[in-house]
């Protein structure tokens, strides 16, 4: 039995891969992502309609946010296309500005994105803006959410982890997808591993730099993050983010590959 099991789990493993763009990690992937959109827009719709949620429809803030967005969509999708990932991600943009002391932005799978308004003052031009942004949508282009929903799919056993794949209805992923990012209740960041992180942070450095955004913007907005965090952040071995000084100082040495994309 242990053998037949062994063996399912290496059988699993080769034919449950999808690769990430850009990086070329190999991630296992038993969920469709099509069902995994569609679950993530209804919570997103969800979110938005609810009376708790206030959705700022006009000013500044706005206008930067869609802007930076539109700008950052258009560019992902022309730098996916280009390099054969264009039939794999058929997303349904929407940016919305959130009104909340929380300085917090996410991106739902699909490219559902939100970014709440105590998070402007530290995105002081839309380069940082871009920054966060692109990181956020990096998260959901490297399927992150997908991923840890595979993950949790084979925890419970490899012998059910197929059957649940194939079964698992829209609401089940709906429920996943709130609670990863804290839908139906208190609004929350959704917490990623420190290495699919430091993807994002990767993944967000050239989608800000195809999209004409100065990659080194990621610094500064970084270090204003940083100082926001001072005395309140848990040590990097306790935290699912990684350390301020280590995330920036990762970013930096990235900054040479973004550039390779950055036209101004």
């Amino acid at each position: 039995m242990k053998k037949k099991l062994m063996l399912g789990a290496i059988l699993l493993a080769i034919y449950s891969c999808a690769t990430v763009p850009l990086t070329g990690r190999k991630q296992l992937s038993l969920v469709d992502d099509t069902q995994i959109n569609q679950s993530a827009a209804q919570s997103y719709s969800q979110l938005l309609s609810d009376p708790k949620t206030v959705v700022v429809s006009s000013g500044t803030d706005v206008q930067r946010v869609k802007r930076v967005g539109g700008q950052l969509a258009t560019a992902i999708e022309g730098y996916l296309k280009t390099n054969g990932f264009g039939d794999q991600y058929s997303f349904k943009w929407e940016f919305n500005l959130i009104k909340s002391s929380e300085v917090n932005a996410w991106c739902m799978p699909g490219g559902k994105v939100a970014v709440y308004s105590g998070l402007m003052p530290l995105a002081k031009t839309d380069a940082e803006l871009a920054t966060v942004m692109g990181h956020e949508i990096g998260h959901a282009i490297a399927r992150h959410s997908a991923e840890r929903v595979s993950q949790q799919m084979a925890v419970q056993g490899i012998g059910g982890a197929v059957s649940v794949a194939s079964s698992t209805k829209s609401e089940g992923t709906q429920n996943i997808i709130n609670s990863l990012y804290g839908v139906g209740g208190q609004l929350a960041l959704l917490k990623y591993s420190r290495d699919q992180e430091s993807e994002a942070d990767r993944l967000g450095l050239t989608f800000m730099a195809l999209a004409g955004y100065d990659p080194h913007a990621a610094l500064s907005f970084w270090q204003n993050m940083a100082a926001q965090n001072k005395g309140g952040a848990p040590p990097e071995l306790l935290s699912t983010h990684p350390a301020d000084a280590t995330r920036i100082a990762d970013i930096q040495k990235r900054i040479p590959e973004a550039m390779k994309y950055y036209k101004h």
